[in-house]
């Protein structure tokens, strides 16, 4: 029986850099009640709530796949108040509604979630995502040509952090010179999707103040995509019909463009950070890619499983479910943890040994059913073309902190920054 407190201490910050031991004890149990004590909440042991926490791969996989479990766990919006009544007290209320009704099919429920979701994945062609694999590789080799010369490269910020929002924003026919904005944006509102979590008047204010100007900035962005189409994915997103007729309105283009940016760069910033301290972690690892570059591939699919950098996600249920021998009353929280579930050893044998040259069961770390990550394979490749350019081109890496410091979230995880020490940039 996995002990009720064990969610607590996974998102207690002091076990950040490694919470796998204590996912180790959560898997005890496949579905265990765990008491829920939000961040930031109050008291230390003060219960907020109590949830359920799938743990197991044969848990997660059969409760993924379930139509009796709904994604629309968003809290209803409330922006802070202002001090000016016209905007507390009409604007602001206005404002709330449209985001509620247009929340991005991360967090829909079908149909809305298919038809949001086919219009999207139809833009995400094979050619515009293989051309952003080549853009990404030479993306890359700019970014390390300018620290040519340095002893210490910071891989976070020299690299993870640029690299996806350059893509994103290339995909997005952002004009040059934006990307800096899409960034700042896309590194607040990351904050709004840690679960449980409860955040202070200022904090919401700034997640207001970014999600209002991404969202006014895009607004101008389709109007000016919908009067001179170009060949980028929001083009194609703001005039093309679905073979069923149906094409996003404004409202929905914009929870959608948010959704890419955030998911897309938060995810392949943690992504990249993550694999790269695998490696510097596992040298023989290192050396092995850095003599064949096609092993890049199996390294990430390794670090997906591993260390993925979006933990767990958070479900309601709808009805009861019995999983596990376990009944699961509707109207409950449920947390699917798939990192723990990545590490299963009825699953994968040797679960927490690095082994890119692993075979079998697939990983959770894109999610599964109907919301398997829609922009998987451009992760993928940006991914690989850091791995590959860093193994290349870093002359005898090695980690200065070890393990390094992590970023605060628990459910998009991975290090704030990754300062490697190197004898020469080639």
């Amino acid at each position: 029986m996995a002990d009720a407190n064990l969610l607590e201490q996974i998102k207690d910050y002091a076990n950040r850099a490694d919470p796998y031991p204590l996912y180790a004890r959560l898997r005890q149990s496949p579905v265990s009640r765990q008491d829920d004590v939000g961040e930031g909440s109050g008291a230390p042991g003060e219960v907020a709530c109590s949830v359920w926490v799938a743990a197991s791969h044969a848990a997660i996989t059969c409760l993924q796949n379930d139509p009796r479990l709904s994604v629309e766990t968003q809290p209803p919006t409330k922006r802070p108040s202002t001090g000016n009544p016209v905007t507390d007290y009409l604007v602001n209320p206005i404002k709330d509604r449209i985001t509620d009704r247009h929340q991005p099919f991360l967090f829909r429920d079908p149909p809305a979630h298919d038809l949001l979701r086919a219009a999207t994945v139809r833009q995400f062609t094979p050619e515009r995502v293989h051309a952003m694999r080549a853009r990404s590789e030479r993306l890359v080799g700019e970014m390390l040509d300018r620290k040519v010369g340095a002893r210490v490269i910071d891989v976070v910020d020299d690299l993870a952090y640029p690299l996806p929002v350059a893509v994103i924003c290339e995909l997005f026919g952002v004009p040059e010179g934006d990307e800096v904005r899409f960034r700042d944006w896309s590194s607040q509102l990351a904050t709004a999707v840690e679960p449980g979590v409860v955040v202070s008047d200022e904090a919401r204010m700034d997640n207001a103040r970014a999600f209002d100007g991404i969202s006014d900035y895009l607004s101008d962005l389709i109007a000016e995509k919908r009067k001179r189409p170009r060949d980028d994915l929001l083009s194609g997103l703001a005039n093309q019909a679905t073979q069923d007729g149906y094409r996003m309105g404004d409202f929905d283009l914009i929870s959608t463009a948010i959704l890419i940016l955030v998911a897309g760069h938060e995810t392949a910033v943690n992504l990249i950070a993550n694999a790269w301290l695998a490696l510097l972690r596992h040298s023989s690892e290192l050396e092995r890619l850095r003599a064949d570059p096609s092993r890049a591939p199996r390294v990430v699919e390794e670090v997906m499983r591993n260390d993925p950098p979006v933990q767990l996600v958070t479900r309601k249920t709808l009805s009861a479910i019995d999983i596990a021998g376990i009944t699961i009353s509707a109207d409950e929280t449920l947390i699917l943890m798939m990192a723990a579930g990545n590490r299963d050893p009825a699953t994968f044998p040797d679960p927490d040994r690095f082994d890119p040259d692993r075979t079998g069961t697939r990983h959770l770390g894109f999610g599964g059913g109907l919301h398997y990550c829609v922009g998987a394979p451009l992760g993928r490749f940006e991914a690989e073309a850091a791995l590959t350019a860093l193994a290349r081109r870093l002359k005898a890496p090695h980690l200065i902190e070890d393990p390094p410091p992590y970023r605060r979230p628990a459910t998009l995880r991975g290090p704030e920054r990754l300062r490697v020490a190197v004898e020469g940039i080639l």
